[in-house]
């Protein structure tokens, strides 16, 4: 697992229009090429009277899945400067698709590109992006009087307060990276007196919007 990377932030779709044509980005987080393929031709059917669905992908830890398809526009002028759109705010695990409904007027090649591209570019913006930090999750168990305390004093460390479950003891689940984990134990030890029943919990991601 990647320590850190970015990603699309959600399924979503974002549309601008140069020299009449209708550029639709849609963009999709894909783990496998399967399903980066089948987010592919989900677009082509909902978009099936469309001129052109360019794609690119951009899948797996060292971007070992990567592919750019032009649909029909003069070679090399959409799928690769979709990819690399990809590649220029590196990102993983990525697929998009520009559908393009021909306005009348013809772009050029170098035109072509540019839309393309800008299609990806502003789509990413408008979707979103995150970054992904893997954490390691704390649980920390405490006495109820102890809860306004700690809650206080983690919204104003360095470390993210998950959640917070109420039981029979209130249990504090925080993500701390793991380079972190021994410093966060100890800062928590002294906070409550040493009071505190701290455990390691699962590792996963945190997603941060940029």
């Amino acid at each position: 697992m990647l320590p850190q990377y970015y990603t699309v932030k959600q399924s979503g779709a974002h549309e601008i229009v140069i020299q009449k044509s209708r550029f639709i980005c849609h963009a999709k987080r894909a783990t496998t090429e399967k399903e980066a393929q089948d987010f592919i031709q989900k677009i082509k059917k909902e978009h099936w009277s469309a001129n052109h669905n360019c794609s690119a992908y951009l899948i797996g830890e060292r971007d070992q899945f990567q592919k750019a398809n032009d649909d029909g526009e003069p070679s090399g002028t959409a799928g690769v400067p979709m990819l690399e759109v990809l590649k220029r705010k590196e990102l993983k695990d990525t697929v998009v698709v520009v559908t393009r409904y021909f306005g009348g007027i013809k772009l050029g090649a170098g035109g072509l590109v540019r839309a393309y591209s800008n299609s990806v570019s502003e789509g990413l913006t408008n979707i979103g992006i995150v970054k992904r930090t893997l954490m390691q999750i704390m649980h920390t168990k405490v006495d109820y009087t102890w809860l306004g305390k700690l809650e206080n004093e983690l919204r104003n460390s360095p470390y993210v307060l998950k959640e917070i479950h109420y039981a029979d003891n209130v249990i504090v689940d925080t993500f701390v990276e793991e380079s972190q984990k021994d410093a966060f134990t100890a800062w928590m030890t002294e906070l409550t007196n040493g009071q505190a029943d701290i455990s390691a919990g699962e590792v996963t991601y945190l997603e941060e919007e940029i």
